[in-house]
């Protein structure tokens, strides 16, 4: 091979992307392949960002990114289970159900693990696996659905947020051990959050109140999902 090969042979191999860099930069999202079973990671981190684009210094998770994904996962014969690793301050509801409701409907094992945060949407994407797990120093905060922009202070008004907030409540009892009455509680507390209404859930709290199966880390998440593949769980 002449230098001008060898050259053309260099930019060519420069350009090439490794699948899995490609995966990690656009999509928060990895394949983990070993003897015991391959295993796909979904970060969901910053805001849920739904059909409005946030600013571009915001970090956010795109849903229109995340459900084809996970559709290919559900689909991939290549994948035995997924590991969803949350550390999110909430976002679009729609957005964050669309999310919640297809990792929930997945029939592959599915584990999630909160890390540092899983406030407000973030609260139905953690009990969207089959097991949920969060580590002692992560929070959860349960508030009220909240707007921005124009609301108008009509009757109607208040009774789609009222409908809303049934989906996403429904939606949490369904797939946690939380009693709706125990969730309701700690979501209109007043006197916890400044200037707001609800509360903050920190490790044992969420675990204690049944919104959350178990305390744990990576390991623990890990060995929980590997079982689950197995069959003995």
């Amino acid at each position: 091979m002449d230098q001008e090969q060898s050259q053309a042979k260099t930019e060519e191999n420069s350009g090439e992307r490794d699948p899995m860099a490609g995966q990690i930069t656009d999509f928060g999202a990895s394949t983990i392949r070993t003897a015991r079973g391959t295993i796909h990671t979904l970060t969901i981190v910053g805001q849920i960002e739904g059909h409005q684009i946030l600013e571009p210094t915001a970090k956010t998770t795109k849903y229109e990114h995340v459900l084809p994904l996970l559709a290919a996962v559900e689909e991939s014969d290549d994948v035995d289970g997924l590991l969803v690793l949350l550390n999110t301050v909430g976002g679009d509801i729609e957005a964050g159900l669309a999310i919640a409701e297809l990792i929930s409907g997945m029939r592959k094992p599915t584990v999630s693990l909160v890390l540092g945060g899983g406030h407000s949407i973030g609260v139905p994407l953690a009990v969207s696996a089959r097991r949920s797990f969060i580590v002692p120093s992560a929070a959860m905060t349960i508030h009220p659905v909240r707007l921005n922009g124009l609301v108008i202070g009509v009757s109607q008004t208040f009774d789609y947020f009222t409908r809303i907030q049934e989906r996403i409540l429904q939606f949490v009892t369904r797939h946690s051990r939380v009693s709706r009455a125990d969730f309701v509680e700690r979501m209109l507390r007043t006197g916890e959050l400044a200037a707001d209404v609800g509360s903050v859930l920190y490790g044992e709290e969420a675990v204690a109140l049944g919104l959350i199966d178990q305390m744990g880390g990576l390991g623990d998440a890990l060995s929980c999902l590997h079982a689950m593949m197995k069959g003995e769980a």
